[in-house]
C-alpha cells in the first residue's frame, strides 16, 4: 500500500505538490492503510519539518493514483 500525500510549503502554503509514502507491508486493506498510517505521517512530518501535509490517502501499489 501507498499514501498519497498532497505538501505543501509551511513558510509559502501555495506552493504545493505530490509526494508518496511506501508501506512496508504487502496487506491491501484499506482498513489496514488507515490504521498504520497515522504513525507513517507522523515519522514523515517529523523529517520534513518544512512541509505541511494538506490531504493523503492509501491507494494500492501498483494501482494507477489519481490526483489528489
Amino acid at each position: 500500500m501507498l499514501i498519497l500525500l498532497s505538501i505543501c510549503l509551511v513558510a509559502q502554503p501555495t506552493t504545493c505538490k505530490e509526494d508518496r509514502i511506501e508501506l512496508s507491508y504487502e496487506a491491501t486493506s484499506p482498513f489496514i492503510c488507515l490504521r498504520n498510517s497515522q504513525s507513517a505521517l507522523a515519522t514523515w512530518q517529523e523529517s520534513h519539518p518544512e512541509w505541511h501535509v494538506a490531504r493523503w490517502r492509501c491507494a494500492a501499489r501498483g494501482s494507477q493514483p489519481k490526483d489528489l
